[in-house]
């Protein structure tokens, strides 16, 4: 109970109404994680075909997750999430009612543009609000958030499956109009030239838009070299943790595993953040951030690689353990990192470049995934994870110094804005 005390305490009201709005669109976030399995077992396609649909799914986010982060940054974080979240409804509800397998490929990608682009969105709203001292607990109560919703919608989805995947459709389109009406309802604009009043993440956003400090353009992101060498890291260890999308259910399938095992053992995934996110956040508070990606990326690498060995209910809900300790480590970590080496007045590109790299394995990952499967097997897959989790780690831990050179100290920032703002500080 102090463990959790802790995490909540001193964040912005309007954070935690973010963080209820994530809540309500993952509770209802049953397609993703089934689409595999949908496509497979309940119309017949092949493993390779479902890892096509799953990469385009990824393209769209790709593409979205770019163009959101200059949207975010160019009209603001509100009406690009708002939008984004009414497309994603409609298209969720289409896809359900799609056939034709041109059609599923075609409604997949819009559905892979729309739903990705809220959140380079979220991201830098968390930036904008949260103090960058408080930024990796912001991100890890969003990240339960998520896990939370995602746990109790997988433990469910895979008996609703039983019933009609149809239903998984729709239940997905409603909870993410929920979602959206919280937003309009509840979370303001947080633009840095919008919200002055605020001292947030980065504390000087205000400062640096009063002095009509320019736009960064994408060019300028790209040529970040530091910055763009943790995007690649991101982009290697996504492609190991987005098995579990498509060639997870797939490998299970192919096993004799129903959907509603796999149902339970990716239910696991959720559970195991919703119980460890906040002592695992609490014992990383003041680790480096690079040395902590390094053991994310070999958890996460040989919890994958452990799957080739799994041959019951049971041994796949322990790798599954594995590698969502990994991940746990890794994604707050990674987003914090990415919001301290960007500017305040860029965070949405900065972050829509993060969330690329992460929508770019979406799209690479299912489809190698997918074809290894069939033409290789799927314990070939299971160890070129681990071998790939090996070298992302290698990879953090050549290149720390740099990065940790890289990141800007939180705290003088933060504190010349708050003399120089005390009276709009929010506290």
């Amino acid at each position: 109970m102090s463990s959790l005390k802790e995490a909540v305490s001193g964040l912005p009201r309007e954070f935690w109404w973010l963080w209820a709005s994530t809540l309500i669109n993952r509770l209802g976030g049953f397609v993703t994680t089934f689409l595999s399995l949908y496509l497979t077992a309940g119309q017949g396609y092949s493993a390779s075909y479902a890892g096509l649909v799953a990469a385009m799914y990824g393209l769209g986010g790709a593409v979205s997750a770019v163009v959101a982060g200059v949207l975010a940054d160019r009209f603001g974080r509100r009406p690009t999430l708002l939008v984004s979240q009414l497309a994603t409804a409609a298209a969720m509800a289409t896809l359900g009612l799609m056939q034709h397998p041109v059609a599923i490929v075609v409604v997949a990608t819009i559905l892979g543009l729309t739903a990705n682009a809220s959140r380079p969105c979220i991201q830098a709203v968390i930036a904008d609000l949260v103090p960058p001292a408080d930024q990796v607990r912001a991100f890890s109560l969003n990240y339960w958030a998520i896990n939370i919703g995602f746990a109790a919608a997988s433990a469910t989805a895979g008996f609703i499956a039983e019933s009609g995947y149809l239903f998984l459709f729709f239940g997905n389109a409603a909870s993410v109009l929920v979602c959206a009406l919280l937003i309009y309802l509840k979370v303001p604009e947080t633009r840095p030239d919008d919200a002055s009043a605020r001292v947030g993440g980065g504390g000087d956003k205000a400062v640096g838009a009063r002095a009509g400090r320019p736009s960064t353009g994408l060019g300028e992101v790209l040529r970040d070299g530091k910055f763009m060498v943790a995007v690649g890291l991101a982009f290697l260890l996504a492609m190991v943790l987005m098995q579990y999308t498509t060639s997870l259910p797939v490998s299970m399938g192919r096993n004799g595993f129903s959907s509603a095992d796999y149902g339970l053992v990716i239910s696991m995934n959720g559970l195991m953040v919703v119980v460890a996110t906040i002592p695992l956040t609490r014992a990383i508070k003041h680790r480096n951030p690079v040395h902590v990606l390094v053991v994310a990326a070999l958890l996460s690498g040989y919890g994958f690689g452990l799957t080739a060995f799994a041959d019951s209910v049971p041994l796949y809900v322990a790798t599954v353990c594995i590698w969502t300790v990994g991940e746990i480590l890794n994604s707050p970590t990674s987003m914090a990192l990415v919001a301290s080496l960007s500017p305040a007045h860029a965070r949405g590109r900065y972050q829509g470049m993060h969330t690329f790299a992460w929508s770019a394995a979406t799209f690479a990952g299912p489809l190698l995934g997918g074809l290894i499967i069939d033409h290789l097997g799927d314990r070939s897959l299971w160890l070129a994870c681990a071998a790939l989790g090996t070298v992302v780690a290698v990879g953090y831990y050549l290149l720390r110094g740099t990065l940790n050179a890289t990141r800007h100290p939180p705290v003088a920032p933060v504190v010349a804005a708050e003399r120089e703002l005390a009276h709009d500080h929010q506290g």
